[in-house]
């Protein structure tokens, strides 16, 4: 492994359960991809003893007993699409034949050979020149994509074959991966989801993603009992069911239902996921315009957003009155200012409806603005071009969006979002805690926190924030877009920004993560001079602010925070706007 260019994971013993930390194989080995899965089974064997299954745990010691080549081969058709493999696709130096290396992977049961193929198997495996060989097709069928080909030929092969039955002249076999879902449930114990495949390890050895080394104790784990296991993967196949649905393909609304487990109550994690389940449900039967099953699902989804749908499905269903309380109910205890947001929209108009009550609007303080003249539009951007319109040497602007107050909080509280905190790191490629968009985030870290807030007292961020960019430099870190901040915009802004405002925002983007990470105004100006700032939201023709922007703009306001508003005219439709550097402002 190239030390320079990645740190290494080095191997080490938890006490508590004898896992060795993984260690990352050099992709200069030839069978580096054998030795990760290897390192995969023993974390998960040791880890795990206590949710594994017996087949589970067979598994694990059947395949260190196999000869290399199988284990290769078994391994290079696991980090493959698909269950399905031509036997001419598997041939790979380290491994040799496939046909000979596959056979005791075929005595465990664990690969068929010549499994049955439908039609559309067989279109999946085979070129369109091959389909067509096969099959004896004459030359118009040359014009079809493989698409409008397999439409016309499904209901003529109805049954299925053998590849060498379907395909005898290619001389090949196919081969099927039989223990695909018991090795995406060891998978999904080593990582703690299935979005993260094999390939992460290949990606840290190379340097393209580094991590910041996590001491793993032995309560990382994402689930202490298989049935917290079980109901995840439920839940995953739920969402793969609904996406189906959602494109356009099989399956109907009842069969995602029949498959949704129970919500646990014990488990805050899963829990959460499960309320978004039934709010994407409630989506989709809101878009399909079943608007009674919508209304169900979100009534039992404590999803942030589930609520505010609930009362718009019931207002589309002209039950104003019922709307109208609900509203009324959640203004009493929002669940956050996203939800305020929305019921400050709602309330007038279901009032009107509902034949009660004023229906005046509340009233919204403006944000400062500037309007700015620019010629254009540019494929440089509106926001681009606003930042050189509105630079000049003394004050210089920079187009950083969400990027700057966001690194500069996770530069300060680096250690603190690296904490071994119980549930939070699982194994060695985690861009961040795993809870970092959960409720109680914040407040199991508030002493560390609250030190890190100290240093803003004391003058010490600085040193700090220029350190871990100097040290941590391309680690991942789920605050920090490495190329979009370097040294020198991160001193002007240490220099500029007062340590007060920087608390004032660091302390709203944690009390919500998911939504305050970003909504933060397009550009930055500093007057060099004055040693300030001032954060510039850029709006074309046409653009207005969103909604997380507005209430970053709520924030700011009522903080006297220095935020505004440019509006860009594209020259020659509007009048010349006039002021300082080019702009009017108001």
């Amino acid at each position: 492994m190239n030390q320079a260019s990645n740190r290494v994971i080095e191997a080490t013993t938890s006490p508590a359960t004898g896992a060795a930390t993984p260690g990352i194989a050099s992709t200069d080995s030839p069978l580096y991809y054998l030795e990760n899965f290897q390192t995969v089974l023993d974390w998960v064997g040791a880890r795990y003893q206590d949710l594994l299954t017996p087949e589970e745990t067979g598994f694990i010691t059947r395949f260190r007993q196999l000869p290399g080549s199988a284990r290769a081969l078994l391994v290079r058709m696991t980090m493959r699409k698909g269950d399905k493999f031509r036997s001419g696709k598997l041939r790979y130096r380290e491994i040799g034949d496939p046909m000979m290396a596959v056979r005791p992977l075929a005595d465990l049961g664990w690969v068929d050979i010549e499994p049955d193929l439908a039609i559309g198997d067989f279109f999946a495996l085979a070129t369109r020149a091959e389909i067509l060989d096969a099959l004896g097709r004459d030359i118009a069928s040359h014009r079809m994509s493989k698409a409008a080909l397999l439409d016309e030929l499904v209901s003529q092969y109805p049954e299925t074959r053998t590849w060498r039955n379907w395909y005898p002249a290619s001389g090949e076999s196919v081969l099927q991966l039989v223990p695909m879902a018991l090795i995406d449930r060891l998978r999904l114990l080593f990582f703690g989801n299935l979005h993260q495949d094999w390939s992460e390890f290949i990606l840290s050895d190379l340097g393209l993603f580094r991590y910041e080394t996590v001491h793993l104790g032995p309560d990382s784990r994402p689930f202490s009992h298989r049935r917290h296991l079980d109901l995840y993967l439920a839940m995953h196949q739920c969402r793969e069911h609904l996406h189906n649905l959602e494109s356009n393909r099989e399956g109907t609304v009842d069969t995602v239902e029949a498959m949704l487990p129970t919500r646990p109550d014990d488990n805050d994690w899963l829990a959460g996921r499960h309320d978004r389940l039934l709010f994407k449900l409630g989506r989709h039967c809101e878009r399909q315009g079943d608007l009674e099953r919508a209304q169900a699902y979100y009534r039992q989804s404590l999803y942030p957003e589930a609520r505010a749908r609930h009362i718009r499905v019931l207002e589309l269903r002209h039950r104003w009155r019922e709307a109208l309380a609900l509203a009324e109910t959640a203004r009493k205890a929002p669940v956050d200012e996203a939800e305020i947001q929305r019921l400050e929209r709602m309330l007038p108009r279901l009032r009107r409806k509902a034949g009660t009550g004023p229906t005046v609007k509340a009233s919204r303080s403006r944000p400062p603005s500037l309007h700015l003249e620019l010629p254009g539009p540019s494929d440089a951007g509106v926001e681009r071009l606003a930042a050189q319109a509105l630079t000049s040497a003394s004050a210089p602007v920079y187009y950083v969006e969400n990027t700057l107050i966001n690194a500069l909080l996770g530069l300060l509280c680096w250690n603190t979002l690296f904490a071994p905190v119980a549930g939070a790191f699982f194994h060695p490629f985690q861009r961040g805690p795993a809870d970092l968009h959960g409720e109680s985030f914040t407040e199991r870290r508030r002493q560390r926190f609250e030190s890190d807030w100290r240093t803003l007292e004391t003058g010490r961020y600085r040193d700090i924030i220029l350190a871990n960019y100097r040290r941590k430099r391309d680690i991942q870190n789920p605050f920090v877009a490495w190329p979009a901040v370097d040294e020198a915009l991160l001193q002007l802004a240490l220099d500029c920004i007062p340590a007060a405002h920087l608390r004032l925002y660091f302390e709203r983007i944690l009390f919500d993560i998911k939504r305050n990470r970003s909504g933060l105004p397009d550009l930055i100006r500093f007057h060099l001079p004055e040693r300030r700032y001032e954060l510039i939201e850029v709006k074309g023709p046409g653009d207005r602010l969103q909604d997380n922007q507005l209430r970053w703009f709520d924030y700011c306001l009522a903080r006297q925070l220095p935020a505004s508003v440019c509006h860009v005219r594209w020259t020659g439709t509007t009048a010349r706007g006039i002021g300082g550097e080019g702009c009017r402002q108001s």
